[in-house]
């Protein structure tokens, strides 16, 4: 399904869901970072999706990143909340969602990135090779939030 993201759009669909979601901010033993190049918009992004009935959020990060990355990890702490009412997005099937998700920080525990129906590329990224890749202003605030280990969640 084909999604499209407005952010800061006055033209942009009103919203008609909000979904529980989890993004995760993982880090490998050089302290790059993990991400997923998105099948649905080209964009990269950090590992997350949406929270299934019956499931923990934590467990959400976790399964998450491992079906989208190949990748195990262990949830530690929250990065931040993002709920920001001016980031909605669009999808094919007519769902406009605002978005409503908890940026996870987790550690890594085994796994070698591997792609999948979600992902055309998985990879450990430098931090200052963010700026060669195609990243939505609203997940580069979390990646950033991620790099800085603040000492309080952001929410915003």
């Amino acid at each position: 399904m084909a999604r499209i993201e407005h952010f800061n759009n006055p033209n942009a669909p009103k919203p008609n869901s909000i979904v529980v979601a989890v993004t995760v901010f993982v880090q490998d033993e050089h302290g790059r970072v993990l991400l997923i190049q998105r099948t649905d918009n080209g964009l990269w992004a950090l590992p997350g999706g949406a929270q299934d009935f019956g499931e923990y959020i934590a467990e959400t990060a976790v399964r998450e990143t491992r079906e989208e990355a190949g990748v195990e990890i262990e949830v530690t702490s929250v990065v931040g909340i993002y709920t920001n009412p001016h980031h909605v997005v669009e999808y094919s099937d007519g769902e406009v969602r605002q978005q409503f998700s908890i940026c996870f920080r987790g550690h890594y525990v085994s796994g070698q990135p591997t792609s999948s129906d979600e992902s055309s590329e998985v990879r450990w990224v430098a931090r200052d090779k963010l700026n060669e890749l195609s990243i939505h202003p609203s997940m580069r605030l979390r990646i950033d939030h991620g790099f800085e280990n603040r000492r309080q969640p952001y929410i915003g």
